[in-house]
């Protein structure tokens, strides 16, 4: 008596681990090859994983709500001398004792064996797996026997290699997403007085000063509003536990340049009026434009403001630009019906879409924050002085 081990099939492209969910067997009973053995189910579906061979099961692995490794020990089946030679061999004996095995001695097998995942791609592709010939343990028919199978069509594709800057900004997102819990807070402004203040303060200015566009204004709110949540204008040393919080707001401006997004840093805003906001956000994003930007202007933000303008969206989820705690974004502007308590009217609306690092931040903070922004901006004289 030999036992044949089942291993934890390929449930999934791109999947290392399973989740047990039921046993369909125990310990001592007999099952028959394609008898369900066990369900197990990965991040989209519940897959059913079947018997290979027959016998009388001798171990199980694992409970249910266990996580198992794919290609794992997951069932061991105690098999007769006969048993034991390859499902191939035993189906051509069975097929020879027929009357008629001379003459189908050669032909496929109408049954073959594969994981689930094997069959439901078959079944996908509209091939049938008796005539496909296996290569896996005991004949089994792996993913590699249906691409064999399959003909394949020719693909037309560029390969581009991440090098110099585009590389660093992939590293930093994906730090910034691995290592950061991030979560979303989402509110509306009302930013109707402060359109019109801004159409009036650019007019009365006009060609003397360099024209306010929104941003000026809510990098201002910004500064006012850390002032009552100092923990959001911080770097967070998550390794040592150590959060720094800083007393001047340098605010990073997230710029897409040639060469992929950057985060040129105004500093100490709280010292600037929206003019000089204005002027500087615009030095320093030109200087990330054209590459001539120097690793100073280009580093040490405590806390990010991001916009695509007019191309906002209504709702965006942007990254937090690590190792700091916040990051707040701004959608487009539009023309909405808003109601007044009595009818409606119109109103001119925007939505700030805003991170934040969940270990730092919680989210009456987050929230009390970006309504902190929000009062601001629709009070805008209260931004006007330094």
């Amino acid at each position: 008596m030999t036992i044949h081990i089942v291993k934890l099939p390929d449930v999934g492209e791109g999947i290392a681990e399973a989740e047990l969910v039921e046993w369909r067997v125990a310990v001592g009973d007999e099952v028959k090859v394609d008898d369900p053995l066990a369900d197990v189910m990965t991040d989209k579906v519940t897959v059913e994983v079947s018997a290979p061979v027959s016998g009388i099961v001798s171990f199980l692995s694992g409970e249910p709500g266990d996580m198992l490794a794919v290609g794992s020990e997951f069932v061991g089946i105690e098999v007769g001398a006969v048993e034991s030679t390859s499902v191939a061999v035993a189906a051509a004996a069975i097929e020879a004792s027929a009357p008629d095995a001379q003459s189908k001695s050669q032909a496929p097998t109408s049954k073959s064996f594969a994981a689930p995942a094997v069959r439901q791609q078959a079944k996908d592709l509209g091939i049938d797996l008796g005539d496909v010939v296996g290569t896996g343990p005991d004949g089994r028919v792996t993913r590699e026997d249906l691409e064999q199978h399959t003909p394949r069509r020719d693909e037309t594709f560029e390969e581009i290699r991440f090098i110099g800057l585009r590389r660093k900004i992939a590293e930093r997102m994906t730090i910034s997403a691995s290592r950061i819990p991030h979560f979303a807070y989402v509110d509306e402004v009302d930013v109707t007085a402060l359109e019109e203040l801004r159409a009036k303060l650019n007019a009365e200015s006009a060609g003397h000063r360099p024209k306010l566009t929104p941003l000026p204004f809510i990098m201002r709110a910004i500064v006012l509003a850390v002032q009552d949540h100092p923990h959001l204008n911080a770097t967070f040393d998550g390794d040592a536990g150590i959060l720094k919080t800083y007393a001047s707001s340098h605010i990073g401006v997230a710029t897409q340049t040639p060469n992929g997004l950057m985060v040129p840093v105004v500093r100490d805003v709280a010292t600037l009026d929206l003019w000089q906001i204005a002027t500087e956000t615009a030095r320093v994003a030109e200087a990330a434009r054209t590459g001539v930007a120097t690793r100073d202007e280009l580093s040490g933000s405590t806390i990010t403001v991001t916009s695509l303008g007019a191309l906002g969206g209504l709702v965006t989820t942007p990254i937090i630009n690590h190792p700091e705690v916040a990051i707040v974004g701004v959608n487009k502007i539009q023309h909405r019906p808003m109601w007044n308590g009595q009818g409606f009217e119109p109103r001119t609306m925007m939505n700030l879409s805003s991170s934040f690092d969940h270990r730092v931040v919680d989210g009456w903070e987050a929230a009390t924050f970006i309504q902190k922004i929000r009062a601001l901006l629709e009070e805008p004289q209260s931004l006007l002085g330094n």
